[in-house]
């Protein structure tokens, strides 16, 4: 009889030494940024003003491999290799014969995926002199994860949190200003971006977007100040990827191998980071996992949106990119995952999508807390948000197995936990959680106006 074994671990040496790049391998690579003004390719060193030309390099290869730097592997040894655990508690619960696991990168010093990122991007800029790093955060958990990175390397960081996140979470904000970083509400006084959006709506709640330019906006003015994103771009998905290549060698340590892997999606590094090495093992080893990103129904970029470029941010001082959007002036409805209110996906993502490669669905807030609630009573761990999407998604999954009789091996990536979070579960409690569904005329009237090549 086989051991119940509850918690798979890998030791610090069988942790991966490379990143891996899904380009390498995709069989429809993504088309080009474009330069807004030409509509033409826009060249890479046309980035520079915002990004380390490493980064950059990350940004445009179509290596598969690329090497992690010794400085950020020594950070990455402090919280890495993450476990994986098999949900036995909400098996029994659910009264299922399929099998849950779900990979847990909440036990960092961000209490979140982010850090797999920050560090690399701080370690890069401090590698380049940069002195000072300007970026957003929606829930905090990215600011939170840059921050320290940032600390660390001996960094000045400034923060543009979206101001309903910053007025739900004080205490990311709290926690950002214990790692020296300065916090901004988004939209501010302190851009031209920021004061137009209050001059057109002074109550404006923020978006990602609006957060995005503003923080650009302070990065090109200095040469010694750059711009770090915490999703959405290929070189953050990049290093995201050391979950799911951690989850394969986890996963063969037991006598299961997924059908299907699950993430949340806001810009996409949640769910790319578990996924994509899965991916790799679909498309060269010809395995049949597959892929479910799961997003908010107040913001269904995936599900919903249309395929065309379009900006990463509200004020278009980004180049455009060729990804499934609702429009980069649209601002989701106030849900508690912050991390997930953003217009559009990475465009490595919604090339897969747009091939077929992955899947998407969408989820109302009040269910995804319902799965939270139920995930923390069984398995001990409080849920962020954000991850509560992941986790309502591997319960369908698990039902629709049930119902069927064909049980399945369920892995799911739990991003992060929920402590700082309370509020939110608080106003679940009080049945004071709105659900929003975004309706057809809301994506029309979300994306009209925009003109760009598709």
């Amino acid at each position: 009889m086989m051991k119940k074994i509850s918690k798979i671990l890998l030791s610090e040496k069988e942790m991966p030494r490379q990143w891996y790049n899904i380009a390498a391998d995709m069989p429809n690579k993504p088309l080009p940024p474009l330069d807004p003004a030409t509509r033409q390719p826009i060249k890479p060193e046309a980035l520079a003003a915002v990004f380390p030309m490493e980064l950059i390099k990350q940004e445009v290869t179509t290596e598969r491999y690329i090497d992690i730097p010794d400085e950020v592997l020594e950070l990455y040894k402090t919280y890495r290799p993450s476990p994986i655990f098999r949900a036995y508690n909400l098996e029994k619960a659910l009264g299922t014969k399929s099998k849950i696991y779900y990979k847990y990168e909440g036990g960092n010093y961000s209490g979140s995926h982010k850090a797999n990122t920050a560090i690399a991007q701080a370690y890069y800029n401090k590698k380049e002199g940069i002195k000072r790093i300007t970026t957003e955060t929606g829930a905090g958990q990215w600011g939170c994860a840059m921050s320290y990175a940032c600390n660390y390397f001996g960094l000045e960081l400034l923060v543009f949190m979206v101001k309903v996140s910053y007025n739900q979470k004080p205490g990311r904000k709290i926690m950002m200003n214990s790692y020296n970083a300065r916090v901004i509400p988004s939209p501010s006084n302190l851009t031209d971006a920021g004061r137009k959006v209050l001059e057109s709506n002074p109550d404006s709640p923020g978006s990602l977007g609006i957060a995005i330019s503003e923080a650009m906006e302070i990065a090109v003015q200095d040469p010694y100040t750059k711009y770090a994103l915490g999703s959405v771009l290929n070189h953050v998905i990049l290093h995201q990827t050391i979950i799911g290549q951690e989850a394969l060698i986890q996963m063969s340590k037991t006598d299961d191998y997924p059908d299907v892997v699950i993430g949340c999606l806001g810009g996409g590094s949640n769910f790319s980071g578990i996924a994509f090495p899965f991916l790799r093992e679909n498309l060269v080893n010809g395995k049949k996992t597959r892929l479910l990103a799961v997003e908010p129904s107040s913001c269904p970029k995936l599900t919903k949106g249309k395929f065309m470029y379009d900006f990463g941010d509200s004020s278009g001082f980004t180049p455009l990119l060729p990804m499934y959007t609702l429009g980069h002036n649209y601002i989701p409805a106030k849900i508690h995952a912050g991390g997930l209110r953003y217009h559009g996906a990475g465009t490595l993502i919604s090339q897969l999508k747009k091939d077929g490669l992955v899947e998407a669905k969408a989820k109302m807030q009040r269910e995804c807390f319902e799965g939270a609630i139920l995930f923390a009573k069984t398995e001990g761990i409080l849920p962020a948000p954000e991850s509560s999407y992941a986790i309502a998604g591997a319960l369908d999954e698990t039902r629709k197995a049930d119902i069927e009789g064909t049980p399945k091996t369920i892995l799911f990536n739990l991003s992060g936990h929920g402590h700082f979070d309370i509020s939110a579960y608080e106003k679940y409690y009080e049945n004071n959680l709105p659900d929003h569904e975004m309706t057809d005329e809301e994506i029309a009237t979300a994306i009209s106006g925009l003109d760009f090549p598709d």
